[in-house]
Formats: structure tokens, sequence, C-alpha cells
């Protein structure tokens, strides 16, 4: 005699009735499986949207700006900027645009009762007029430095430092030096620049003449066509100092961003691994399931040996039951972590994106863990004699 065939839909039917029957331990044993999923997913998503993000900053701000700073003399010594730097600066070919920054010895307060010593981590910067043009950065109140507002006791205010002075509004007045300057601006946030968001902006002629500043500048930012870039950084030295251009320091901001996505994902790595644990742990309570299962249902699996069915449809039944059982933990899993990363891209204002390959790989790892968990209980229910199976009180 042949034996009966199970086609794909029966052995689905008979899968699913096992797990129907105990729906509180199908509940517990999916749940580690979908927390596991969901981690990773979850992981892999964040990590993708925050990259997304730095990528689209970069595309909006470019990559072609760079920026001149003082290295050292060779005594160890900081060295200066020549005055005229900037000037020669704006003489390379290539270069769009270009300003100017200069630390002035200073402190800005929000009132001349406040120490001196306290400064909250605010810098004073005098600052070019092309600086805003040049950084590619915006006023959110107020207008910025002109040829007029430059030469008078007026300040623009970066937005941490206009936060950490508590000043939300221009036309208010604060302490610099030894006199009262007005606010005529407050700006957004400058990501190539976060240095610019912890400053008080005051033009050159001012710093020179109320501040006591010296003229030389301590950063220098340039803009060149893109295709110049390196051409330009290579000669920036020589141009700005030609006496001394090993006391020149040049650097890419975008550098940064694009180092934070690389380190981004290094991180991604190590939240994969506890994801990977959580599903291990998952695939663990699966097997425990399966192998109770067993126990519990050897009358069933006696009854079935002795109206025909074969030692490989028995297998066939508790492996398609663990597979259908990290299947459902795996599909709640990819939901929960597609939400999780959704929401948590919305809040930061990020592209949500959660790669296609994660669900793939999610599928695969649940498929992968139910068919690991199922394999001894498939056979040990296989092995099962009829005879024994059904004497079993």
């Amino acid at each position: 005699m042949k034996p009966a065939r199970l086609s794909a839909r029966d052995v689905l039917r008979v899968g699913a009735v096992g797990l129907r029957t105990r729906p509180t331990r199908v509940f517990l044993s999916a749940l580690g499986i979908a927390i596991g999923i969901a981690t990773m997913i979850a992981v892999i998503g964040i990590s993708s949207s925050s990259r997304e993000q730095l990528l689209r900053q970069l595309d909006r701000l470019g990559t072609n700006l760079l920026t001149v700073g003082p290295g050292q003399t060779m005594f160890g010594e900081e060295a200066k900027l020549p005055v005229k730097a900037l000037e020669m600066v704006e003489r390379i070919g290539p270069v769009q645009t270009a300003a100017a920054t200069g630390v002035v010895d200073t402190s800005v307060r929000r009132t001349d009762r406040i120490p001196e010593a306290v400064t909250g981590g605010i810098t004073v910067q005098a600052a070019s007029a092309e600086l805003l043009k040049t950084l590619e950065g915006e006023v959110r109140r107020g207008t910025w430095l002109n040829a007029a507002t430059e030469r008078q006791p007026a300040v623009v205010l970066g937005s941490e430092a206009a936060k950490r002075l508590g000043i939300t509004r221009t036309g208010v007045r604060v302490w610099m030096g030894d006199r009262w300057f007005s606010v005529i601006g407050i700006l957004g946030p400058m990501t190539l620049a976060p240095e610019i968001e912890r400053s008080a902006l005051v033009g050159f002629p001012a710093a020179e003449k109320y501040l006591d500043f010296d003229g030389h500048a301590t950063t220098i930012y340039e803009r060149s066509t893109d295709a110049s870039v390196e051409a330009v950084r290579a000669i920036l030295p020589q141009t700005v100092n030609p006496e001394n251009p090993e006391e020149v320091e040049v650097s890419r901001p975008s550098d940064g961003l694009a180092a934070k996505a690389a380190a981004a994902g290094a991180f991604t790595n190590l939240l994969l691994g506890l994801g990977a644990v959580a599903l291990l742990v998952g695939g663990v309570g699966v097997a425990n399931t399966m192998v109770i299962s067993v126990l519990e249902r050897r009358k069933e699996i006696g009854l079935r040996r002795s109206l025909g069915a074969t030692r490989g449809q028995i297998r066939v039944q508790f492996l398609a039951e663990s597979l259908l059982l990290s299947a459902l933990g795996g599909v709640v899993g990819a939901v929960l972590g597609t939400l999780a990363t959704g929401g948590y891209a919305f809040s930061r204002d990020w592209p949500p994106i959660v790669p296609p390959w994660a669900i793939g790989g999610a599928i695969g790892a649940t498929l992968l863990i139910g068919t690991i968990a199922g394999i001894y209980p498939a056979m040990r229910a296989a092995r099962m004699s009829p005879t024994m199976a059904l004497a079993t009180t």
C-alpha cells in the first residue's frame, strides 16, 4: 500500500491546528522572535535614516567648503594668520566666496552685573560680511551685519548663544567688553560650522574699535567650484602665509559629517549583535515550545501513525508548526520594527528609511530559526512508536 500524500495546503492546515490549540504559549514564544526581529529592523532602519539625513545635509550644504586656521610654529607656539590672509584667499581664481572670523578676547553677558568669568561657553568673534553667504546660513530673526552695522556696537548671536543668554528677539542689549551692544540678529543652525552657533558675532571694524581686537583672523571659510576643491586645498597654505605655509592648517568640515555617517554604521553593528542575541533567545523559546508540544501530543502522534501517517509526514507536521510559529513572530517583529523606525525618524525630522534587504533578512532569519528550532522536536515525534504513543497516559 502506498502512503497517503500531504499537499502543501494540508501541511499548513495541520501545522496551524497545533498552534491554535495553545494560543497563550504560541503568543509568548512568537513574542521572543518578534522582539529580536523588531530590534534588528529598528536598529538598521534608524541607522539608515540617520545616514540618509547626513547625506542629504551634505548634498544641501555641499562638500566644497574649506576652512583655514593657524597651526603651530616650529617652537610649538600657536601661530597667527596674516592680517591680509582673507584678501589673499579671495584672489585665488576658483574661489567663489570667502569669509573670516577672529576670536576676540572678551565675553558676552546678559547684563554688566554678571561676573566676567561667567562666559556660558559663548565665544565672541569678529566676522566679515560674507560669512553668512559662505556658510549658506540663515538669519532666523533680525538681520545680518552690513556695511553700516559692522562698524557699530551691534552683535548677531548664534542659535546656541542666544539660547544660553535667554534671548529670543532682537532689539535687546548685551554687555561686551565695557559697553552695551545691541542684538540685531539671531542665526539658525550651522551644520558645517557649529562653532558659529556658540558665538556672538560683531563686525571686524567694531571689534577693533570697541573690543581691542588685533585684526588677525583665526578661521577663514572659503567655497570654490566642486571640481577645483582639491587643487585649492593644495595651494591655500602657500597663499595664506607664503613665508611659513607649514603654520597653516586646512580642513574640510564635510569630512566630519561623512565620518559621522561611517561611525553610525559601526555602532549599528554593535546593536545588531544585541538584536541577534534576542533573536537567539526567541529561537530557544520556540524549540522549547515544540519539545513540550511533542510530549503533550503523544496520543495524537500515535493515532496518526496508526491511521497510516508516515514518519516523514509527522516530521513535516511538527517542522511546519515550528516554521509557522517563527514566521508569525517574524511578521509581527517586522511590523513593529518598521513602525519604531518611522516614529523615531519623524520625531527627529529624518527621512524614514527601512532597507528592503533588512526585511528580507528578517524573513530569512525567522525561517532559519524556525527550521533549527523544529528539527529536533520533529525527529523526536517521528521516532515514536504508535503502540507506545497510544499507551502513554
